[in-house]
């Protein structure tokens, strides 16, 4: 395998971590394991690190990572003011990152994906690739109803004109030089698995078999899950306000027909009393007027959003000093 890159990068694997202090006795050593072998084979630098993001935990995560860090110098750790949710626990690690070495790896700390995927991730940076995606190459360990819905969504994202590389979630590799330009997108409603596609670079793909989750509980239940469909959606395209658009044209020349047969059928005197019809007609309008609404509102209130400006993160405490 050509090696393009011939100098070892410096590797910082980004773990966000919210209630996680049952899996993280678990799977901290196994990042410890994997990213030595990575030492050992030559393709990272010794300066290489684990790097856990508390979201504001109300457990003893934080407690967790701050013996781990003063036990082993390969770890370190950031611990956010509040909970903000895992897209946001995520951007920090990466700009705590930034500047600090060349590549990152950003990968759940539940175990499920596949450790060991890394090596290829930094095979393919080695031979070029600034951005590597960690792609799920089945979905055995989902549920029939997730499995079936997680497609779907891919497959609607796509459909909308949102670049999103399928069955892809936040397991990835990403270049110091990609993250610089990212950090220029400034939005506040992030959806990270769309924004990346959106910087450009040389990219690939790397596939791998999920496991079950090691240990504790899943933090995206199906109303998370829902949310961040939605959030994906209006976050990357405008088609469903397009849509909107369309039906409303749709509805309209049925509508203006509708007008043109009533006349027609009061002028020979064939019309016929009844509320059934008249009923459907109007609960029909209503609801489509209703959700398109909604849908509008969602726009409206992610530009209300951005316009604050308020700050995507914060971190209150760090294991180590960041600028020495």
């Amino acid at each position: 395998m050509e090696r393009i890159r011939n100098e070892k990068p410096t590797l910082w694997i980004v773990i966000p971590c919210y209630n996680e202090e049952a899996v993280l006795p678990i799977t901290a050593p196994q990042f410890k394991a994997e990213l030595q072998l990575l030492k050992d084979t030559n393709r990272i630098s010794e300066k290489s690190r684990i790097l856990f993001v508390n979201d504001g935990s109300k457990d003893a995560t934080w407690s967790l990572i701050d013996s781990f860090s003063k036990e082993d110098e390969c770890f370190i750790g950031i611990s956010q003011s509040r909970n903000r949710g895992h897209q946001n626990a995520v951007l920090a690690g990466l700009m705590e990152a930034l500047g600090q070495c060349d590549i990152t790896i950003s990968i759940d700390c539940d175990g499920q994906d596949d450790i060991h995927a890394m090596e290829d991730m930094v095979d393919a940076y080695l031979q070029g690739a600034e951005v590597v995606y960690g792609v799920r190459s089945s979905r055995e360990t989902d549920t029939w109803f997730k499995r079936n819905s997680a497609q779907s969504f891919y497959k609607l994202m796509n459909h909308l004109g949102a670049e999103v590389v399928y069955n892809h979630a936040d397991y990835r590799l990403v270049s110091n030089t990609v993250l610089e330009h990212f950090k220029d997108y400034e939005e506040v409603n992030l959806f990270l698995r769309g924004m990346f596609p959106l910087i450009g670079f040389h990219s690939t793909s790397v596939y791998y078999s999920r496991k079950e989750r090691m240990a504790g509980e899943s933090h995206y239940p199906l109303k998370k899950m829902i949310a961040l469909a939605i959030n994906g959606i209006t976050d990357l395209s405008v088609e469903p306000i397009h849509l909107i658009a369309k039906v409303g044209a749709w509805v309209s020349v049925f509508g203006f027909a509708g007008i043109i047969w009533a006349i027609v059928r009061h002028l020979t005197n064939n019309t016929v009393q009844g509320w059934a019809s008249l009923t459907c007609i109007v609960l029909f309008l209503g609801g489509l007027q209703l959700l398109s609404i909604g849908v509008i509102g969602e726009y409206v209130g992610k530009t209300y959003m951005e316009t604050k400006r308020r700050p995507r993160y914060i971190i209150s405490k760090r294991t180590y000093n960041k600028d020495r």
